[in-house]
């Protein structure tokens, strides 16, 4: 398993976009909280974007998932980085391959 650190950019005035969608998407969170997937989520303190840490087995799986995304399906991300990250330090550390 592969830990990838995600980040999302908001698009411009997608503020009531986002509230509308914020339930389902926090829904589909949850569900991969649960299962193991999602290991932590917010958003950015400005309401820019987000980070979300997910534990998957690659970066196809990752793709796939993300197309599944609430927020991606309402067209409220402009851009998303995804990075594959080694967490070495702390609680996430355990998670590391």
């Amino acid at each position: 398993m592969t830990v990838f650190a995600v980040e999302y950019v908001y698009a411009a005035d997608s503020s009531a976009a986002r509230d509308e969608s914020r339930p389902a998407h926090r829904a589909w969170l949850a569900t991969l909280a649960e299962d193991g997937r999602l290991l932590a989520s917010g958003p950015y303190g400005d309401g820019a974007g987000a980070l979300l840490i997910f534990k998957v087995q690659d970066e196809a799986e990752l793709n796939d998932l993300l197309k599944q995304d609430p927020f991606a399906l309402a067209g409220v991300i402009a851009g998303i980085r995804t990075t594959e990250w080694t967490p070495v330090i702390g609680i996430l550390a355990a998670h590391a391959s």
